[in-house]
């Protein structure tokens, strides 16, 4: 039998979590091939990067868009467990459940890129208009937002002193302080006035950059006090140039606040920034696959042969 599609083992996927009980990624994944009838043989076969087996990353997407929907959690690293919503949807036991049937979900929609109610399934076949760059495209933009939403989940699992150390290294990356030893550090728990690092702007330390980071849910809000007592603790230090860095979000009034200080420079960056510019700079992450996309070389065609 040939491997599912990662949308054919969506009530696979959620049987083996009907329990309400946490489940081990393994556990699942063995319980699905198994009814599935995948044989060790397939699941041994390979995506064309040979860095991943098909069956592997087909089941991963079946989980990230599960989670999507808000049908699942991951209450620890590897480890899943059924929501209140997907026992909803097994108690219901709809006829299918597809990718069509997650749009009813908000949550999901938001991450495929659609908004309001969910209307008949439509008549047009899924990527009509769409070129084949357009679709090439969406499917990036949606393997980042998959891979930002990995990132931050994981980065709530460590601990603070992680999460400092992750900024400053991520600064580093970023090109600040040059190539020199010893151009970033962790002040921490010694605490200074609420900063939690220093990294140098520049290879000669002409001028620094202090931070703070803060690793708060990512539903919280950080607002115009907190960015207050920034600035202040940036006075304290007489310093010009101040970052604060956090998993959660800024308010409006915090962000209006920061942009208009003009003796010292504060750059706010949010959970959504943060794992962008982790992806980017590659911190935390590594290359699955690199894809060549050539067109015609029109000059060559074009050429005179004399």
């Amino acid at each position: 039998m040939a491997i599912p599609k990662y949308d054919e083992m969506y009530r696979l996927f959620l049987d083996c979590l009907a329990d309400m009980q946490i489940h081990k990624s393994k556990e699942v994944k063995d319980e699905v091939a198994k009814k599935s009838c995948v044989t060790e043989a397939e699941r041994r076969e390979m995506l064309p990067s040979g860095r991943q087996a098909i069956f592997d990353n087909r089941i991963g997407w079946t989980r990230t868009y599960l989670k999507k929907a808000g049908l699942i959690e991951s209450p620890s690293r590897g480890a899943y467990l059924l929501t209140d919503a997907g026992k909803h949807v097994l108690i219901e036991n709809p006829t299918a459940i597809d990718n069509h049937y997650l749009e009813r979900f908000d949550t999901f929609r938001v991450f495929i890129g659609t908004t309001g109610p969910v209307e008949a399934p439509p008549t047009e076949p899924p990527h009509s208009g769409q070129s084949p760059q357009d679709i090439f495209d969406g499917a990036y933009q949606q393997i980042n937002a998959a891979l930002a939403d990995d990132l931050l989940a994981e980065v709530m699992k460590q601990s603070p002193a992680f999460f400092e150390h992750l900024v400053v290294k991520l600064l580093e990356q970023m090109g600040y302080g040059g190539s020199l030893e010893g151009t970033g550090n962790v002040v921490g728990q010694s605490g200074d006035e609420g900063i939690d690092g220093i990294i140098r702007e520049d290879k000669l330390g002409f001028s620094l950059i202090y931070i703070q980071a803060k690793r708060w849910d990512f539903d919280k809000t950080i607002g115009r006090p907190e960015i207050q007592k920034f600035v202040g603790a940036l006075a304290g230090q007489g310093a010009s140039k101040g970052l604060f860095i956090t998993t959660a979000q800024f308010t409006k009034e915090a962000c209006a606040y920061a942009n208009k200080q003009h003796t010292t420079k504060v750059v706010l960056v949010d959970g959504q920034m943060l794992a962008k510019l982790m992806i980017e700079y590659n911190l935390g992450v590594s290359t699955e696959a690199v894809y060549e996309i050539k067109r015609m070389d029109t000059d060559f065609f074009n050429d005179d042969l004399d």
